[in-house]
């Protein structure tokens, strides 16, 4: 689907195109199995997008009552609303795909879809790596000077940090489109009568491919994993002192610290998995239709929602409008009846 590469601009290779992306024959999965994925992704988008919809309204209302907004709540709006566009984006496509294939296979209209959607997922991957980098440097206890200089200096830095993201994200899916645009219009067989030098050759083109596709997955990837990584030993090792000292009762403050250290285990889990999904997803490995590909378009439809749902959970403020919105929603009805 968006991460497949197609030869453009004739109505042969279109219709190529839509012989490919439909083909039964590659299919494994039963008709039952193929309905209930789509039912499980639809459900997947919209729970994401209500969660993410959600962060947005409540620090794009701090934002606009205060004429401000913290440091965390404005990586929190870039992440959401990327986080909105793309799981929108993947449901249309999903619809659209499903509905109109003709439609869908046009030149403008799939690489309109393969743009977008490497974009958004390169954004929503760096605002993730910022987020994370940003609770590392101001949870994190270190007594680095230069750890202390990034601390006193990172609030001003994360503006432009998200801006340089939103280009670097940009740039690098027109060049992905224009390496693979190029690479496919300029594409023709091989004269040769040997198989396995068909073969190598294919090979090494799609390696070529999946190394520009994936190149910037890599770099928030490896922030996000280091990020994480120093916070947990950072609160892990603040957790044993405090155990140490502890005069048996239970401390607040300690069972702070546990439950971000389960908080950010969990965020970098659910990270990995659904970078390596999308690279795996991006590096054609698998056929269109074959299971594997089908589950990871479910990794990466669900990373979104169940990442925004922890942010909830852990987010005091969040989880305190949270609480409001479910019991203003549990008033109304009693009004309605009065």
């Amino acid at each position: 689907m968006l991460g497949r590469c197609f030869p453009p601009n004739t109505k042969e290779k279109q219709q190529l195109r839509m012989i490919k992306l439909c083909d039964p024959a590659e299919s494994e999965l039963s008709p039952f199995l193929i309905t209930l994925t789509l039912a499980v992704l639809l459900a997947e988008y919209l729970t994401g997008i209500i969660a993410n919809g959600f962060i947005t309204a409540i620090h794009a209302a701090e934002w606009v009552q205060n004429k401000s907004v913290s440091t965390s709540g404005r990586i929190l709006v870039f992440l959401s609303v990327s986080r909105i566009a793309l799981q929108s984006l993947m449901m249309l496509e999903i619809t659209i795909s499903s509905t109109s294939l003709s439609f869908y296979s046009e030149d403008t209209v799939y690489y309109a879809f393969k743009i977008s959607f490497i974009f958004l997922n390169f954004c929503s991957l760096w605002f993730a790596a910022w987020l994370s980098f940003f609770y590392f440097v101001k949870i994190a206890n270190f007594s680095y000077p230069l750890f202390l200089k990034l601390r006193w200096r990172i609030s001003g830095l994360i503006p432009w940090l998200l801006w340089l993201s939103v280009f670097i994200s940009f740039s690098h899916s027109m060049f992905c489109i224009n390496i693979c645009t190029g690479y496919c219009d300029n594409s023709s067989p091989i004269h040769s009568s040997n198989s396995t030098e068909k073969t190598y050759f294919s090979e090494i083109s799609v390696v070529s491919l999946a190394f520009f596709f994936n190149l910037g997955i890599v770099i928030p990837l490896i922030m996000f994993i280091l990020a994480a990584i120093l916070l947990i030993l950072s609160l892990k090792r603040h957790t044993l002192y405090m155990g140490s000292n502890a005069t048996g009762s239970k401390d607040p403050s300690m069972e702070a610290h546990i439950g971000a250290i389960k908080a950010t285990s969990y965020f970098l889990i659910f990270y990995i998995f659904n970078a390596v999904a999308l690279f795996i997803y991006l590096s054609n490995m698998f056929d269109i239709n074959s299971l594997w590909n089908t589950l990871c378009q479910i990794i990466m439809a669900a990373y979104p929602a169940s990442h925004s749902i922890l942010l909830i959970k852990d987010n005091p403020g969040l989880r305190r409008a949270w609480k409001q919105l479910q019991h203003r929603l549990h008033l109304y009805p009693k009004e309605w009846t009065l």
